[in-house]
């Protein structure tokens, strides 16, 4: 049996110093805690599992690109989701570790509050590390 323990590599995203990239167990107890905390919107338990400079990307696969950092943003692109969808269901959510890197990838189908439109989209994540948390979260969707 191996046991897959946190490594440190070079920082490319400070250019200088050493960064703590999780094990994949370590990678998966940290997504655990980060959906929780985030369909909360617990952002004392989210910034627990992030670092304090943690930079969400989103493009929505339609028209909405946006970058997200620091609780009062994420909170209020929470909200605005919930302002636009009646419902959002996460399917075929897989994880996928490589390297310092890791990706999410799966399906999403939502229904628009407004006008009852279904929609169904399929995604990738991409999450970086800095010091064992969550460093960046970029999101890339398109729709079916």
């Amino acid at each position: 049996m191996t046991i897959a323990l946190s490594r440190r590599v070079p920082s490319f995203q400070t250019g200088y110093g050493r960064t703590m990239i999780p094990s994949p167990t370590e990678r998966d107890e940290l997504f655990k805690r980060f959906a929780r905390a985030l369909f909360r919107g617990d952002m004392d338990a989210l910034y627990q599992v992030v670092t304090p400079g943690f930079l969400w990307s989103f493009h929505d696969g339609l028209a909405v690109t946006k970058s997200l950092q620091g609780p009062d943003a994420i909170v209020a692109h929470l909200d605005e989701q919930k302002a636009l969808l009646s419902a959002q269901h996460f399917h075929d959510v897989a994880f996928h570790h490589a390297g310092d890197t890791s990706f999410m990838t799966f399906r999403v189908s939502e229904t628009v509050r407004e006008t009852g439109e279904q929609r169904e989209q399929l995604g990738i994540e991409r999450y970086s590390f800095g010091d064992g948390r969550l460093g960046a979260k970029d999101v890339y969707r398109k729709p079916l």
